[in-house]
Protein backbone atom coordinates (compact mmCIF):
# COMPACT_ATOMS: atom_id res chain seq x y z
CA UNK A 1 0.00 0.00 0.00
CA UNK A 2 1.23 3.73 -0.88
CA UNK A 3 1.39 6.21 1.20
CA UNK A 4 -1.74 8.04 1.19
CA UNK A 5 -0.41 10.97 -0.71
CA UNK A 6 2.18 9.69 -2.86
CA UNK A 7 1.82 10.98 -6.13
CA UNK A 8 0.60 8.18 -8.46
CA UNK A 9 2.16 7.90 -11.66
CA UNK A 10 1.39 5.33 -15.12
CA UNK A 11 0.63 5.36 -18.17
CA UNK A 12 -3.10 6.50 -17.38
CA UNK A 13 -2.19 9.85 -14.99
CA UNK A 14 -3.95 12.20 -14.73
CA UNK A 15 -2.00 15.59 -15.05
CA UNK A 16 -3.35 18.80 -12.95
CA UNK A 17 0.44 20.98 -12.37
CA UNK A 18 0.17 23.91 -13.10
CA UNK A 19 -3.69 24.37 -11.16
CA UNK A 20 -1.47 22.84 -7.72
CA UNK A 21 0.91 25.13 -8.10
CA UNK A 22 -0.74 28.12 -8.98
CA UNK A 23 0.67 28.55 -12.14
CA UNK A 24 -2.64 29.16 -14.19
CA UNK A 25 -3.20 30.75 -17.27
CA UNK A 26 -5.62 33.41 -17.16
CA UNK A 27 -8.75 33.07 -19.80
CA UNK A 28 -8.63 37.24 -20.34
CA UNK A 29 -7.22 39.79 -17.83
CA UNK A 30 -11.13 40.33 -16.90
CA UNK A 31 -11.93 40.77 -13.24
CA UNK A 32 -14.57 40.99 -11.52
CA UNK A 33 -16.23 42.75 -8.72
CA UNK A 34 -18.12 41.07 -5.59
CA UNK A 35 -20.50 43.22 -4.05
CA UNK A 36 -19.47 43.57 -1.06
CA UNK A 37 -15.94 45.35 0.57
CA UNK A 38 -12.47 44.02 -1.26
CA UNK A 39 -14.39 42.18 -3.64
CA UNK A 40 -12.35 42.37 -6.49
CA UNK A 41 -11.49 39.25 -7.55
CA UNK A 42 -9.96 37.89 -11.26
CA UNK A 43 -11.58 35.39 -13.23
CA UNK A 44 -9.38 32.21 -14.17
CA UNK A 45 -9.22 29.43 -16.56
CA UNK A 46 -7.68 26.18 -14.52
CA UNK A 47 -7.50 23.13 -16.47
CA UNK A 48 -11.19 21.39 -17.19
CA UNK A 49 -12.41 24.49 -15.70
CA UNK A 50 -14.30 27.80 -17.65
CA UNK A 51 -13.35 31.18 -15.97
CA UNK A 52 -14.47 31.30 -12.28
CA UNK A 53 -13.45 33.55 -9.59
CA UNK A 54 -10.33 32.86 -7.96
CA UNK A 55 -10.08 33.09 -4.33
CA UNK A 56 -6.70 32.25 -3.46
CA UNK A 57 -4.07 29.99 -5.87
CA UNK A 58 -2.53 27.98 -3.57
CA UNK A 59 -4.30 25.66 -2.98
CA UNK A 60 -6.77 26.77 -5.85
CA UNK A 61 -10.02 27.56 -4.70
CA UNK A 62 -12.41 28.93 -7.28
CA UNK A 63 -15.84 30.40 -6.80
CA UNK A 64 -18.61 29.72 -10.00
CA UNK A 65 -19.88 33.35 -11.54
CA UNK A 66 -23.41 33.72 -9.68
CA UNK A 67 -25.00 34.10 -13.71
CA UNK A 68 -23.59 30.37 -14.41
CA UNK A 69 -26.64 28.89 -11.81
CA UNK A 70 -29.35 30.56 -14.50
CA UNK A 71 -28.56 27.62 -16.92
CA UNK A 72 -30.30 25.33 -15.08
CA UNK A 73 -30.49 23.01 -12.23
CA UNK A 74 -27.81 21.19 -12.92
CA UNK A 75 -24.15 23.05 -12.65
CA UNK A 76 -21.55 22.25 -15.63
CA UNK A 77 -18.45 20.18 -14.73
CA UNK A 78 -16.60 22.66 -16.07
CA UNK A 79 -18.18 25.48 -13.61
CA UNK A 80 -18.20 23.79 -10.51
CA UNK A 81 -16.93 25.63 -7.74
CA UNK A 82 -13.25 24.25 -6.13
CA UNK A 83 -12.47 24.28 -2.30
CA UNK A 84 -9.16 22.95 -1.10
CA UNK A 85 -8.06 23.11 2.46
CA UNK A 86 -4.58 22.31 2.28
CA UNK A 87 -1.87 23.23 -0.21
CA UNK A 88 -0.27 19.97 -0.62
CA UNK A 89 -2.63 18.53 -3.13
CA UNK A 90 -2.23 15.88 -5.49
CA UNK A 91 -1.01 16.87 -9.26
CA UNK A 92 -0.75 13.36 -11.06
CA UNK A 93 -2.84 10.16 -10.32
CA UNK A 94 -3.05 7.31 -12.02
CA UNK A 95 -6.82 5.71 -12.22
CA UNK A 96 -4.99 2.21 -12.94
CA UNK A 97 -2.92 2.11 -9.87
CA UNK A 98 -5.53 4.66 -7.38
CA UNK A 99 -6.33 2.19 -4.35
CA UNK A 100 -8.91 3.02 -1.58
CA UNK A 101 -7.91 1.08 1.89
CA UNK A 102 -10.96 0.64 4.13
CA UNK A 103 -9.12 -0.42 7.89
CA UNK A 104 -9.45 -0.21 11.15
CA UNK A 105 -12.38 -1.63 13.43
CA UNK A 106 -13.47 -3.86 10.83
CA UNK A 107 -13.30 -7.71 10.38
CA UNK A 108 -11.43 -7.58 7.19
CA UNK A 109 -8.79 -4.76 5.57
CA UNK A 110 -9.87 -3.76 2.16
CA UNK A 111 -8.09 -2.25 -0.68
CA UNK A 112 -10.24 -1.49 -3.37
CA UNK A 113 -9.20 -0.43 -6.93
CA UNK A 114 -11.25 1.68 -8.64
CA UNK A 115 -12.15 -1.49 -10.86
CA UNK A 116 -13.30 -3.62 -7.38
CA UNK A 117 -15.52 0.02 -6.52
CA UNK A 118 -17.47 -0.39 -10.05
CA UNK A 119 -17.88 -3.91 -9.56
CA UNK A 120 -20.53 -2.94 -6.97
CA UNK A 121 -24.25 -2.35 -8.01
CA UNK A 122 -23.74 1.78 -8.75
CA UNK A 123 -26.13 4.36 -7.39
CA UNK A 124 -26.93 7.73 -8.66
CA UNK A 125 -27.88 10.52 -6.41
CA UNK A 126 -28.42 14.33 -7.43
CA UNK A 127 -27.34 16.64 -4.82
CA UNK A 128 -26.06 20.10 -3.95
CA UNK A 129 -22.57 20.53 -2.78
CA UNK A 130 -21.89 23.95 -1.03
CA UNK A 131 -19.09 25.21 0.75
CA UNK A 132 -19.66 25.56 4.79
CA UNK A 133 -18.35 29.72 3.82
CA UNK A 134 -20.47 30.72 0.98
CA UNK A 135 -22.02 33.73 0.89
CA UNK A 136 -19.47 34.43 3.77
CA UNK A 137 -18.46 38.13 2.58
CA UNK A 138 -22.18 39.57 2.94
CA UNK A 139 -21.88 38.88 6.81
CA UNK A 140 -21.90 42.10 8.80
CA UNK A 141 -19.97 42.50 11.10
CA UNK A 142 -17.39 41.12 8.85
CA UNK A 143 -16.11 37.84 10.00
CA UNK A 144 -12.63 35.93 8.91
CA UNK A 145 -12.17 33.24 6.54
CA UNK A 146 -12.94 33.83 2.51
CA UNK A 147 -14.96 36.17 1.53
CA UNK A 148 -17.44 34.38 -0.96
CA UNK A 149 -20.39 35.64 -2.41
CA UNK A 150 -23.19 33.01 -3.44
CA UNK A 151 -21.17 31.32 -5.83
CA UNK A 152 -19.61 28.25 -3.53
CA UNK A 153 -22.17 26.36 -4.51
CA UNK A 154 -23.00 23.83 -7.24
CA UNK A 155 -25.67 20.95 -7.94
CA UNK A 156 -24.45 17.32 -9.64
CA UNK A 157 -25.55 13.96 -10.88
CA UNK A 158 -23.39 11.88 -8.79
CA UNK A 159 -22.73 8.32 -9.38
CA UNK A 160 -20.78 5.88 -7.20
CA UNK A 161 -21.32 2.94 -4.45
CA UNK A 162 -22.72 3.30 -1.40
CA UNK A 163 -20.15 3.84 1.50
CA UNK A 164 -22.72 1.55 3.39
CA UNK A 165 -22.12 -1.19 0.50
CA UNK A 166 -18.34 -1.12 1.43
CA UNK A 167 -18.50 -1.14 4.86
CA UNK A 168 -20.26 -4.12 4.69
CA UNK A 169 -18.07 -6.08 2.62
CA UNK A 170 -15.20 -5.09 5.20
CA UNK A 171 -17.73 -6.17 8.35
CA UNK A 172 -18.12 -3.03 10.86
CA UNK A 173 -17.00 -4.30 14.00
CA UNK A 174 -19.77 -4.28 16.93
CA UNK A 175 -17.71 -1.60 19.21
CA UNK A 176 -17.50 0.83 16.11
CA UNK A 177 -18.74 4.67 16.20
CA UNK A 178 -17.42 6.49 13.96
CA UNK A 179 -15.66 6.55 10.76
CA UNK A 180 -13.12 9.21 9.54
CA UNK A 181 -12.26 9.75 5.75
CA UNK A 182 -8.88 10.93 4.16
CA UNK A 183 -7.70 11.89 1.15
CA UNK A 184 -4.55 12.22 -1.10
CA UNK A 185 -4.19 15.85 -0.31
CA UNK A 186 -1.93 17.25 3.05
CA UNK A 187 -0.26 19.81 4.75
CA UNK A 188 2.98 21.87 3.21
CA UNK A 189 4.23 22.61 6.64
CA UNK A 190 4.50 20.20 9.40
CA UNK A 191 2.54 22.04 12.21
CA UNK A 192 -0.42 22.51 9.75
CA UNK A 193 -3.16 20.15 10.95
CA UNK A 194 -3.88 17.20 8.67
CA UNK A 195 -6.98 17.77 6.91
CA UNK A 196 -9.29 14.26 7.83
CA UNK A 197 -13.48 14.46 8.84
CA UNK A 198 -15.78 12.22 10.53
CA UNK A 199 -19.53 10.57 10.40
CA UNK A 200 -21.54 8.91 13.02
CA UNK A 201 -21.36 5.39 12.25
CA UNK A 202 -25.21 5.39 11.81
CA UNK A 203 -25.36 8.58 8.99
CA UNK A 204 -22.27 6.78 6.91
CA UNK A 205 -24.32 3.72 6.64
CA UNK A 206 -27.81 5.36 5.65
CA UNK A 207 -27.22 4.07 2.49
CA UNK A 208 -27.06 7.57 0.56
CA UNK A 209 -23.51 8.49 1.56
CA UNK A 210 -22.36 7.57 -1.48
CA UNK A 211 -18.13 6.75 -3.04
CA UNK A 212 -18.19 8.91 -5.82
CA UNK A 213 -16.48 8.46 -9.11
CA UNK A 214 -18.63 9.90 -11.63
CA UNK A 215 -20.06 13.57 -11.90
CA UNK A 216 -22.80 14.54 -14.18
CA UNK A 217 -21.83 11.08 -16.29
CA UNK A 218 -18.39 11.85 -16.63
CA UNK A 219 -15.21 11.36 -14.34
CA UNK A 220 -14.69 13.60 -11.90
CA UNK A 221 -12.86 16.41 -12.88
CA UNK A 222 -9.44 16.68 -10.83
CA UNK A 223 -9.80 19.23 -8.89
CA UNK A 224 -13.55 18.18 -7.60
CA UNK A 225 -11.73 15.07 -5.80
CA UNK A 226 -10.61 12.64 -9.33
CA UNK A 227 -11.05 9.54 -9.40
CA UNK A 228 -13.26 9.35 -5.82
CA UNK A 229 -14.88 11.72 -3.78
CA UNK A 230 -16.84 11.28 -0.61
CA UNK A 231 -20.66 12.74 -1.25
CA UNK A 232 -22.75 13.66 1.96
CA UNK A 233 -26.23 14.76 0.27
CA UNK A 234 -27.49 17.58 2.39
CA UNK A 235 -24.47 18.13 4.32
CA UNK A 236 -21.93 21.03 4.05
CA UNK A 237 -18.97 20.51 1.63
CA UNK A 238 -16.58 19.95 4.78
CA UNK A 239 -17.05 15.95 4.53
CA UNK A 240 -17.41 15.47 1.03
CA UNK A 241 -13.58 14.65 0.93
CA UNK A 242 -11.85 14.88 -2.30
CA UNK A 243 -9.55 12.17 -3.89
CA UNK A 244 -10.38 9.67 -1.02
CA UNK A 245 -8.20 6.83 -1.10
CA UNK A 246 -8.38 5.87 3.02
CA UNK A 247 -11.20 5.39 5.42
CA UNK A 248 -10.89 4.05 8.75
CA UNK A 249 -13.58 2.75 11.31
CA UNK A 250 -13.23 4.16 14.62
CA UNK A 251 -14.37 3.09 17.92
CA UNK A 252 -14.16 6.41 19.25
CA UNK A 253 -15.32 9.77 18.63
CA UNK A 254 -12.58 11.22 16.21
CA UNK A 255 -11.34 15.03 17.71
CA UNK A 256 -9.22 16.49 15.21
CA UNK A 257 -8.44 20.25 14.44
CA UNK A 258 -10.91 19.96 11.77
CA UNK A 259 -13.46 17.91 14.26
CA UNK A 260 -13.28 19.51 17.54
CA UNK A 261 -12.22 23.33 16.74
CA UNK A 262 -12.98 24.18 12.93
CA UNK A 263 -16.43 23.93 11.64
CA UNK A 264 -18.30 24.58 14.14
CA UNK A 265 -21.59 26.47 14.90
CA UNK A 266 -24.12 27.68 17.65
CA UNK A 267 -25.78 25.03 19.48
CA UNK A 268 -28.89 26.28 19.54
CA UNK A 269 -32.16 26.32 16.93
CA UNK A 270 -30.74 28.84 14.59
CA UNK A 271 -27.31 28.31 15.17
CA UNK A 272 -26.50 31.95 15.43
CA UNK A 273 -25.44 34.54 18.06
CA UNK A 274 -25.80 38.00 18.61
CA UNK A 275 -23.08 40.03 16.06
CA UNK A 276 -19.85 39.89 18.09
CA UNK A 277 -20.40 37.57 20.53
CA UNK A 278 -18.67 34.33 20.80
CA UNK A 279 -20.90 31.17 21.61
CA UNK A 280 -21.57 29.62 24.68
CA UNK A 281 -21.32 26.17 23.44
CA UNK A 282 -20.69 24.94 19.70
CA UNK A 283 -21.64 21.62 17.56
CA UNK A 284 -20.04 20.21 14.57
CA UNK A 285 -21.80 22.50 11.07
CA UNK A 286 -24.12 19.38 9.49
CA UNK A 287 -26.95 20.26 7.72
CA UNK A 288 -27.59 22.91 4.53
CA UNK A 289 -30.32 25.57 5.75
CA UNK A 290 -33.00 26.45 3.49
CA UNK A 291 -31.97 29.06 0.63
CA UNK A 292 -33.49 30.42 -2.86
CA UNK A 293 -31.87 32.65 -5.65
CA UNK A 294 -33.11 34.92 -8.69
CA UNK A 295 -30.28 33.74 -11.12
CA UNK A 296 -32.49 35.79 -14.57
CA UNK A 297 -31.96 39.33 -12.64
CA UNK A 298 -29.06 40.87 -11.39
CA UNK A 299 -28.93 43.03 -8.71
CA UNK A 300 -29.14 46.18 -9.53
CA UNK A 301 -30.67 45.52 -13.28
CA UNK A 302 -33.49 47.30 -15.32
CA UNK A 303 -37.14 45.50 -15.47
CA UNK A 304 -40.19 47.04 -17.74
CA UNK A 305 -42.35 49.06 -15.79
CA UNK A 306 -46.22 47.84 -16.03
CA UNK A 307 -45.27 44.51 -17.64
CA UNK A 308 -44.89 41.09 -16.79
CA UNK A 309 -41.31 40.62 -15.81
CA UNK A 310 -40.15 36.90 -15.68
CA UNK A 311 -38.61 36.34 -12.73
CA UNK A 312 -36.47 32.21 -13.11
CA UNK A 313 -34.31 30.75 -9.92
CA UNK A 314 -33.10 28.06 -8.11
CA UNK A 315 -33.97 27.05 -3.56
CA UNK A 316 -32.99 23.33 -2.04
CA UNK A 317 -32.68 22.48 1.56
CA UNK A 318 -30.96 19.97 3.28
CA UNK A 319 -33.10 17.08 2.00
CA UNK A 320 -36.34 17.54 3.57
CA UNK A 321 -37.85 18.81 0.40
CA UNK A 322 -39.52 22.11 -0.87
CA UNK A 323 -43.32 22.93 -0.74
CA UNK A 324 -43.64 26.17 -2.04
CA UNK A 325 -41.59 29.08 -3.26
CA UNK A 326 -42.18 32.27 -3.14
CA UNK A 327 -41.79 36.07 -4.74
CA UNK A 328 -42.23 39.79 -3.79
CA UNK A 329 -41.86 42.80 -5.94
CA UNK A 330 -42.64 45.21 -2.92
CA UNK A 331 -39.89 44.49 -0.36
CA UNK A 332 -41.96 41.27 1.25
CA UNK A 333 -45.45 43.41 1.76
CA UNK A 334 -46.97 40.88 -0.23
CA UNK A 335 -45.87 37.43 -1.73
CA UNK A 336 -47.07 35.72 -5.07
CA UNK A 337 -46.48 31.65 -5.43
CA UNK A 338 -43.52 30.68 -7.76
CA UNK A 339 -44.05 27.63 -10.74
CA UNK A 340 -41.44 24.67 -9.32
CA UNK A 341 -39.91 23.32 -12.08
CA UNK A 342 -38.91 19.61 -12.77
CA UNK A 343 -38.22 17.61 -8.99
CA UNK A 344 -34.63 16.23 -9.52
CA UNK A 345 -34.53 15.04 -5.96
CA UNK A 346 -35.00 16.14 -2.19
CA UNK A 347 -31.17 17.19 -2.12
CA UNK A 348 -30.78 18.84 -5.74
CA UNK A 349 -31.64 22.65 -6.81
CA UNK A 350 -35.37 23.21 -8.05
CA UNK A 351 -36.06 25.34 -10.70
CA UNK A 352 -38.68 27.92 -10.15
CA UNK A 353 -40.67 30.38 -12.60
CA UNK A 354 -42.78 33.35 -11.90
CA UNK A 355 -44.51 36.46 -13.56
CA UNK A 356 -44.47 39.86 -11.23
CA UNK A 357 -45.54 43.73 -12.68
CA UNK A 358 -44.05 46.53 -10.74
CA UNK A 359 -44.86 50.52 -11.59
CA UNK A 360 -41.99 52.62 -12.49
CA UNK A 361 -38.91 53.44 -9.92
CA UNK A 362 -37.11 51.53 -7.66
CA UNK A 363 -37.96 48.12 -6.46
CA UNK A 364 -36.98 45.36 -3.71
CA UNK A 365 -37.59 41.94 -5.16
CA UNK A 366 -37.26 39.00 -2.58
CA UNK A 367 -37.54 35.14 -2.73
CA UNK A 368 -38.07 33.07 -0.04
CA UNK A 369 -38.11 29.14 -0.03
CA UNK A 370 -40.69 26.87 2.40
CA UNK A 371 -40.01 22.86 3.17
CA UNK A 372 -41.64 19.83 3.84
CA UNK A 373 -41.28 20.13 8.01
CA UNK A 374 -42.06 24.27 8.19
CA UNK A 375 -38.30 25.62 7.49
CA UNK A 376 -38.24 29.24 5.42
CA UNK A 377 -35.82 31.93 5.97
CA UNK A 378 -35.53 34.42 7.69
CA UNK A 379 -36.24 38.67 6.66
CA UNK A 380 -33.38 39.51 8.30
CA UNK A 381 -29.46 38.20 8.33
CA UNK A 382 -28.29 35.99 11.11
CA UNK A 383 -24.66 35.79 12.96
CA UNK A 384 -22.01 33.55 14.05
CA UNK A 385 -18.37 34.33 14.06
CA UNK A 386 -17.99 31.39 11.22
CA UNK A 387 -19.66 33.13 9.09
CA UNK A 388 -21.69 29.66 7.79
CA UNK A 389 -25.40 28.85 7.43
CA UNK A 390 -26.14 32.28 5.79
CA UNK A 391 -29.65 31.85 4.30
CA UNK A 392 -31.87 35.63 4.25
CA UNK A 393 -34.45 35.96 2.31
CA UNK A 394 -32.48 37.36 -1.09
CA UNK A 395 -33.40 40.80 -2.44
CA UNK A 396 -32.24 41.70 -5.60
CA UNK A 397 -33.02 45.75 -6.26
CA UNK A 398 -34.13 46.58 -9.73
CA UNK A 399 -35.57 49.88 -11.14
CA UNK A 400 -38.43 49.26 -13.40
CA UNK A 401 -38.62 51.86 -16.56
Amino acid sequence: MMHRRALLRGAGTVLLASAATGRVRAASPEQITLPFGNGERPLVAYPGKRPLIQMTSRPPQLETPFSVFDEGPITANDAFFVRYHLAGIPTEIDPDTFRLEIKGKVETTLTLSLADLKRFDAVEITAVNQCSGNSRGFFEPRVAGGQLANGAMGCARWMGVPLKAVLDRAGVQASARQVMFEGLDGPVLERTPDFAKALDLDHARDGEVMLAYAMNGEDLPFLNGFPLRLVVPGYYGTYWLKHLNAITVLDTTFENFWMKTAYRIPANACGCTEPGKTPTATVPINRFTIRSFITNIPDGGTVQAGADTLLRGIAFDGGHGLTEVLVSGDDGRSWTAARLGRDEGRYAFRGWEASLRVPAGEHRLRVRALNRIGQSQPLDPLWNPAGYLRNVVETTRVTAR
